[in-house]
């Protein structure tokens, strides 16, 4: 190896380094100076090579100034974690091997292996040989799983969905609620099943699915002659971290001969902080569960897992291994790639290992433990607060609120607080994102940092008052 490049890994360590350093002390996010984005816009492609050195400086220089946020202990937009220093460290040394995990008989392969029964040990979840499969992101494990539900109902319907794809069965249908993420829709689409067939059941007062308007649903398709075979709960919704009662669900599922799918892309990993593990009874009785260690793990991007109960369910959906792969050596599980879409695939397992290796479960939980305790005391703060509401209760580590300054109507409310994120992400002190709760608009602060203070949870309800009280010309309180 190069001295160049020994001394360049010197220099990016210190610059990375330096970097997360830095991050308390600098602002949140700011908007980039409009040259400087048009300069990144418009970068020419060189004709001649750049030292590492050189490109060292431009990355210190003009990339890392402009981060997303996500990275600082008052970022509380979507679900978007720090990543874990171990995880970081890892990131490196895979790409420097660079291996292709699709199977084989390298260290990643097997490693794989081994944090994917973590991951399922972790959350609870049995975990039979081969029964999971690291994804980009919980988008790409909903589609393999919501594949595997597809393939399985096809065959119990005597039809060879492989063999002559959906023509010939009845409509397939799916139920879901209004707080369902957007990308089970995605995945029906993509998988031909079609968005109208995503039956939208009806939610209680916070937000979980209604197992009686999910058996009147059912019995409704079987009797149109549909043919009923998912259903979509979630463990922590998008909008307020809103955990469903499984236990009822997997009963009518079982019942019904339907798939038990749960969404548990950010909150599932919450059934490790003991004061709130009871919401998550029954996860555990899922078909499949769609998780992301790059969310509240702090595994740094990209991480999803998708975890099944029938190994063979998830193998026989994607498995079409061509003559020049075949691999005696690859024992009864053969290849990763026969379990989803991706034929080469990144070493994705080494920086989960380190993750979860640096902390231990005692420090994972300790963490999340952390964060759902700073969401409830979040919570008591805006309860406690005249211009603020709490619009659900705090299930996991997500606060969903509003400003609501005296005088205002709901409609003048509800534009206040359609504008207000932005106002306060400009402001650069804190980071927070809004959504639409049951047709309102709100503002919905997710905890993922273990690092967040109480001093920091209270800048950011004084943010959301002054760029309220700016928007309004209203004084600002507190």
């Amino acid at each position: 190896m190069s001295e160049d490049f020994r001394s360049a890994a010197r220099a990016a360590a210190e610059l990375v380094s330096d970097y997360l350093d830095g991050l308390p002390g600098r602002p949140v996010w700011q908007p980039m100076d409009p040259a400087e984005r048009k300069d990144l816009l418009e970068l020419e492609l060189p004709e001649h090579g750049t030292a590492l050195d050189e490109l060292l400086a431009v990355i210190g220089d003009r990339v890392m100034p402009a981060p997303m946020g996500n990275g600082s202990p008052r970022f509380f937009g979507w679900v978007n974690s720090a990543p874990q220093p171990a995880g970081v460290l890892a990131t490196l040394a895979a790409s420097a091997m660079n291996p292709s995990s699709a199977g084989g008989d390298h260290a990643d392969v097997h490693l794989e292996r081994a944090v994917v029964r973590w991951i399922a040990e972790l959350v609870g979840f049995p975990h039979p040989a081969g029964g999971g499969i690291l994804t980009s992101g919980t988008s790409m494990a909903t589609v393999l799983c919501l594949a595997a539900a597809r393939n399985r109902a096809a065959r119990r319907a005597g039809h060879d969905l492989r063999l002559d794809g959906l023509s010939g069965l009845p409509p397939m249908v799916g139920y879901v609620t209004g707080e369902t993420h957007s990308c089970v829709r995605k995945a029906a689409e993509l998988l031909g099943l079609g968005s109208r067939h995503l039956r939208t059941l009806a939610t209680d007062a916070e937000g979980r699915l209604d197992t009686a308007a999910l058996r009147t649903a059912v019995a409704e398709d079987r009797a149109a002659g549909r043919l009923p075979f998912l259903v979509v709960a979630s463990a922590g919704t998008v909008g307020t971290g809103a955990v469903d009662a499984f236990h009822p669900i997997a009963d009518l599922c079982a019942e019904e001969g339907l798939w038990m799918h749960v969404d548990g892309a950010y909150g599932a990993f919450g059934v490790l902080d003991d004061t709130i593990a009871h919401r998550y009874a029954g996860m555990d009785r899922a078909d499949s569960l769609a998780l992301d260690p790059h969310k509240w793990l702090g595994v740094p991007v990209d991480c999803g897992c998708a975890l099944v109960r029938d190994t063979e369910a998830l193998r026989s959906t994607f498995s079409l291994v061509p003559s020049y792969l075949r691999d005696e050596e690859a024992g009864e599980l053969g290849w990763f790639s026969e379990y989803g879409m991706e034929q080469t695939r990144p070493f994705r397992s080494l920086k989960v290992w380190a993750t979860i290796a640096h902390r231990g479960r005692a420090g994972i939980s300790a963490d999340i433990a952390r964060c759902t305790a700073l969401a409830r005391r979040l919570g008591e703060l805006v309860t406690a607060d005249p211009e603020l509401e709490l619009l659900a209760p705090v299930e996991t580590s997500i606060v969903a609120f509003r400003y609501r300054p005296a005088g205002l109507t709901e409609a003048e409310l509800d534009a206040l607080n359609g504008r207000l994120p932005v106002a306060v992400q400009q402001r650069g002190r804190v980071f927070v994102t809004g959504a639409l709760l049951q047709g309102r608009e709100m503002l919905r602060a997710c905890l993922l940092n273990a690092a967040t203070t109480g001093d920091d949870l209270r800048l950011l309800l004084a943010e959301v008052r002054a760029a309220g009280a700016e928007l309004t010309g209203h004084r600002a309180t507190g």
